[in-house]
């Protein structure tokens, strides 16, 4: 797994974190869902690269 894949996947954990965090500050149920959706996304991702990297090795 690149390093790039590593940031990529930590941004998008981050942003569906503030996602969630400016929903419920908010009351926006759409938007804390979003947001934890966006998270599960940057989590099945890692996943899949550290599969990957297990496989290479």
């Amino acid at each position: 797994m690149g390093i790039d894949d590593k940031a990529k996947n930590a941004a998008d954990k981050v942003a569906g974190h503030a996602k969630e965090a400016a929903g419920k500050v908010t009351d926006n149920e759409k938007l804390e869902a979003e947001g934890r959706a966006q998270q599960a996304k940057a989590d099945l991702k890692q996943a899949g690269e550290n599969v990957k990297d297990a496989v290479k090795e």
